[in-house]
């Protein structure tokens, strides 16, 4: 006996916020790529080409969100969800790598310092205040995901980074043309990367968590086990596997042991919706036996289950 239960609780659609993040993006590249070149600045050639990075950071995650919305087949059951997990894991490590470039030349800065000529730092300023604008706006298109969906949070984290970059840009050419201080530059870029990296992380260690079908952090496996366990006419609870779909939905499938096997489809019912309601399982899938039928496979059920009681008569 067994019962499938899913929610439609799909990601939210965030097209048309890709769709502007990445023109707006574009057109930022271009404006610095051509102040550059006008007043021949390395720093916003250089930044142009990181800026191009977070074009295709968001490229990344949109194309995760629209794999995630394809059907599926027979040879994807369940079609390409996972598309946006990996394109989570693809932008923290842009960011990742982003960050560590930037450390870079701001270490060798630091080794050999270059003076500053007014019209370009004032350039610098006027363009990184344009990318502050920009990045911000791009940012608060996804500030209503970023909680529920760790795609969206990616690119959530890519264009509130480069705000926070463009932000100490202005601050520190402000205070070197005024004081003089061309070791500031670097130092605020290392601590902004250092910033940016921690806040990362954690995008990071989660997207290469759920790649790897691990149980998502806001779910307690324990718990969903317990809550199973306690069930009317429940012996057993072995089987129990709970993994994400995708960046925002969670499935589990288990197999209950029912000596008197009393399960009918209100039962099923309602321990699907309490697994959705309570633990933000969108998808759920028991199989209901009177006695074990596989070999355990979990960590509870190893030291519940008679080995015995799963051999064949």
């Amino acid at each position: 006996m067994g019962a499938e239960h899913a929610h439609d609780h799909a990601p939210a659609n965030f097209n048309q916020a890709f769709a502007i993040g990445i023109g707006l993006n574009l057109a930022f590249v271009g404006i610095e790529a051509f102040y550059g070149w006008t007043v021949d600045s390395l720093a916003l050639l250089a930044d142009a080409g990181h800026n191009l990075s977070d074009v295709a950071g968001l490229v990344l995650a949109w194309g995760g969100a629209l794999a995630s919305k394809l059907q599926p087949n027979p040879r994807h059951t369940y079609g390409w969800k996972k598309g946006s997990i990996l394109a989570a894991f693809a932008n923290a490590l842009l960011l990742l790598l982003a960050m560590g470039a930037l450390a870079w030349e701001a270490v060798g800065r630091l080794l050999t310092p270059a003076p500053m000529a007014g019209n370009e730092g004032v350039t610098i300023m006027v363009v990184a205040g344009v990318g502050i604008v920009i990045n911000t706006a791009t940012a608060l298109l996804f500030m209503r995901g970023r909680e529920h969906d760790l795609n969206i949070r990616g690119a959530f984290l890519h264009m509130a980074a480069d705000a926070l970059v463009s932000a100490g840009v202005v601050a520190a050419g402000g205070l070197t043309l005024w004081m003089g201080w061309g070791w500031l530059d670097p130092v605020v870029s290392l601590l902004i990367a250092a910033v940016i990296v921690w806040g990362t992380w954690s995008l990071f260690r989660q997207s290469l968590h759920l790649l790897f079908d691990g149980v998502p952090d806001e779910i307690d496996p324990q718990a969903v086990h317990d809550y199973l366990a306690r069930l009317p006419g429940v012996q057993q609870v072995h089987d129990l596997h709970i993994w994400a779909m995708d960046t925002a939905q969670a499935a589990m499938t288990a197999h209950l042991v029912m000596p008197d096997g009393q399960a009918d489809d209100a039962f099923l019912h309602d321990v699907s919706e309490t697994l959705h309601e309570r633990f933000e399982i969108t998808h759920s899938t028991i199989q209901v036996n009177r006695r074990p039928i596989t070999t355990a496979c979990g960590p509870w059920e190893m030291r519940s289950v008679d080995p015995a009681a799963t051999k064949p008569h």
